[in-house]
């Protein structure tokens, strides 16, 4: 359905020029979910935008297909018909009524009566949850409703391909689940995809293939399974590794639990671990710093996923400690008996390393 064979963008302001993307390539077939993550700045939005010349490429060739969308005889109006995009900010019109917004481009556009606009419209909130919001304004609703309400309008044109560009990262953690949800759905069924996000739990779950950009190019391909569990290349495997654990450094007792506890919620999030979880981590890291870890010296806190056993680990490091913090407390020491309540196991490796087990 998609190919793309050698796409560069430059972007260039006065003598400076900023490359972006340098030597893309990659095939996309009809039903395909393809997740793209990779560091922030690797040129995955811009990627997206090329497909359907919201960026005009500087080089290179896209066929949708088998039309070259780059050629200049080509209709750009009717691609955009058949490749829909769902924009991280909703752009949704505000002053328009939910319905409104939605069947404006098939009236427009697609030269749709009021009655079969509506009527499909009234379908598509039906699947995405909001049959009761179609009289509603954007102001009314929360931001994941307005994400949902984004993608009833993209599906109301009847596309062939919905490019999803970070659709969950303007809202709040707790409304990331509902949108994934309705994404997944239409995966289900087969619609042809491509997800640029930072939920890395969501996309290993929903895609057929994964690309993983790093400086302007798809770096490395493969199934989820592959890139998650058995990346091949350095920069696959360094950025896998970094995303499944979370370090904090702290030189005191003067530090930002709350700011801390904002930063373990997002990675919480990714791996779709749930408030219980997050609450039991938060009372947990509370629990040990304030109440056992005496902070003779600086202390370090890792906290680690791993989906092969669904087991989230916190390691807390002492540095410097030489006697066992653990032995220091007696055995009903209430905030010893609170964490072993909440977790697996916890244990004192070695003096100064703790381990919690969740």
């Amino acid at each position: 359905m998609i190919s793309v064979k050698h796409l560069s963008k430059v972007f260039k302001s006065g003598d400076k020029e900023l490359t972006v993307l340098r030597d893309v390539n990659c095939e996309i077939a009809k039903g395909e979910v393809i997740g793209i993550i990779g560091p922030s700045g690797t040129g995955k939005s811009t990627f997206l935008r090329c497909l359907n010349r919201l960026e005009e490429p500087s080089g290179g060739r896209i066929e949708i297909n088998g039309i070259d969308i780059l050629d200049r005889k080509a209709n750009v109006n009717l691609l955009r018909r058949k490749m829909g995009m769902v924009f991280q900010n909703f752009n949704l019109f505000e002053h328009l009524t939910i319905l409104d917004n939605i069947t404006l481009c098939p009236r427009t556009l697609l030269g749709r009566s009021r009655e079969k606009a509506e009527a499909r419209a009234m379908e598509l909130l039906q699947l995405v949850g909001l049959y009761d919001k179609a009289g509603s304004l954007p102001g009314e609703l929360s931001g994941g409703q307005k994400q949902r309400a984004a993608i009833a309008r993209c599906l109301a044109m009847d596309p062939e391909i919905i490019l999803f560009d970070e659709p969950t990262s303007a809202l709040d953690p707790t409304m990331v689940s509902e949108v994934l949800v309705v994404i997944r759905r239409l995966a289900n069924e087969g619609m042809t995809m491509a997800i640029v996000s930072h939920e890395m739990q969501f996309v290993r779950s929903v895609s057929t293939r994964i690309f993983f950009m790093n400086e302007g190019v798809i770096y490395e391909e493969g199934s989820p399974e592959q890139i998650f569990e058995h990346p091949q290349r350095p920069a696959t495997i360094a950025f896998v590794n970094r995303i499944r654990t979370l370090e904090f450094k702290l030189a005191d007792k003067h530090f930002d639990l709350y700011g801390m506890f904002g930063e373990v919620g997002i990675f919480c999030n990714k791996y779709g671990l749930g408030n219980n979880m997050l609450k039991k981590v938060q009372h947990v890291m509370e629990e040990m710093f304030y109440g056992i870890l005496p902070f003779d010296g600086p202390v370090t806190l890792t906290l680690d996923y791993s989906e092969k056993d669904f087991t989230l680990r916190l390691l807390f490091v002492e540095n410097g400690c030489t006697a066992p913090v653990l032995d220091r407390q007696f055995g009903d020491f209430l905030p010893l008996k609170i964490i072993k309540g909440m977790c697996k196991s916890l244990r004192e490796t070695e003096a100064g390393r703790i381990l919690v087990e969740m």
